[in-house]
């Protein structure tokens, strides 16, 4: 285990959302949404790289405004709406091996959605990686705000089925809040991911996987037109600020 493992940022970034055009490269508080990915990616004392994987030059043109490398763009057969994580960045490791010989120790996925990930959960998230090598990656989660001990489905009949069956409680969606198993909801801010992982298990997580648990009020996914309203609201009535997210967004 390297005393200083190379640690690669890899943020995807392709062309075709379908929930809000063009999302990554809007202007979100001030600059392209992606922006607030990359930034964070170089301000992280433990990356040592960041790169964009793409499809789109544009979204390529202004990764590298912003202090991205681009060294490829990602083809096609990767981009689609249905393309998983795990392709994207195993084509991304394997055209670094082929065409740079570079090989990191670590890799950090930065998912441009994720504008108020704060500084040290990508820090922490390589570190608690970096303190228990035997385990595959380590990725950040809150406490939900529902329990799925009290959540159903719909059977064909039309009645109610409890989502966790066999759980080892007697009616759980009965029970009160503080009788149930903590769970955990994975946010998408970090996943800290041993390139090994990738590569060799064929897998963004592996078997061993560590929690970085962070607050659930730090968390905001922009999926649709509703959460992009409400995340910039955030930062103009200055209930989170850059200040909050230990780095500035500046070009390059």
């Amino acid at each position: 285990m390297p005393s200083s493992p190379e640690v690669l940022a890899l943020i995807p970034a392709r062309g075709g959302s379908k929930s809000i055009p063009r999302k990554n490269i809007l202007p979100f508080a001030g600059h392209p949404l992606i922006a607030w990915s990359i930034a964070a990616g170089r301000a992280a004392q433990s990356v040592t790289r960041v790169i964009v994987s793409t499809d789109y030059e544009e979204i390529a043109a202004v990764a590298r405004e912003y202090g991205a490398e681009t060294p490829f763009m990602r083809p096609a057969e990767h981009s689609q709406d249905n393309t998983t994580d795990l392709p994207v960045f195993q084509h991304a490791l394997g055209w670094l091996a082929e065409h740079e010989n570079y090989t990191p120790d670590i890799v950090v996925q930065l998912r441009p959605t994720s504008p108020f990930r704060r500084l040290w959960h990508i820090d922490q998230a390589v570190q608690a990686l970096v303190a228990r090598p035997e385990a595959d990656c380590c990725r950040t989660v809150i406490v939900p705000f529902q329990n799925p001990f009290k959540m159903w489905t719909i059977d064909p009949t039309g009645r109610l089925q409890a989502l966790m069956q066999n759980t080892g409680f007697a009616e759980p969606y009965n029970q009160p809040r503080q009788a149930l198993p903590d769970v955990y909801w994975q946010t998408g801010y970090v996943d800290a991911v041993w390139a090994r992982t990738i590569l060799e298990k064929n897998s963004m997580t592996g078997d061993q996987i560590l929690p970085l648990v962070i607050d659930p009020g730090d968390w905001v996914d922009i999926d649709s037109p509703d959460d992009w309203q409400r995340a910039e609201r955030l930062f103009t009535e200055g209930v989170v600020s850059e200040a909050d997210l230990g780095y500035r967004v500046t070009k390059a």
